[in-house]
């Protein structure tokens, strides 16, 4: 299994820009969809975006669509996750996760890194 490693959360104001990183050892990141996902308080975790294996194909949830701009470097093992114009309801925990299947929940799994968006 994969393992990662989520970075670059942190406090900013809203209409501002994060960018979050995962980087991933262990195993072949080439082979692997990767994805992040995100779960603010009291709320289930969500996906945001997605990128697959083979041909880097995306996907966005709407509420991110236009804002938020998922890539992935396998010569470097990272992926990330650029994020512009915040807002206070993008606040929640990031996570990043691997699979080498459609299975999210038996994939691999980050620890995750908190974005916090003030108004």
């Amino acid at each position: 299994q994969v393992q990662l490693v989520e970075s670059g959360g942190g406090l900013v104001q809203a209409g501002g820009s994060l960018k979050l990183s995962c980087a991933a050892s262990g195993r072949t990141f080439s082979n692997y969809h990767m994805g992040w996902f995100r779960q603010a308080p009291g709320k289930a975790r969500e996906l945001i975006a997605s990128i697959t294996w083979s041909d880097s194909t995306t996907y966005y949830a709407d509420f991110v669509k236009g804002r938020f701009t998922i890539s992935r470097d396998n010569a470097k093992n990272t992926m990330y996750l650029q994020m512009n114009k915040l807002k206070p309801e993008d606040t929640a925990l990031y996570y990043c996760a691997a699979t080498t299947t459609t299975n999210w929940a038996r994939g691999a799994w980050g620890q995750g890194t908190q974005v916090t968006v003030s108004s």
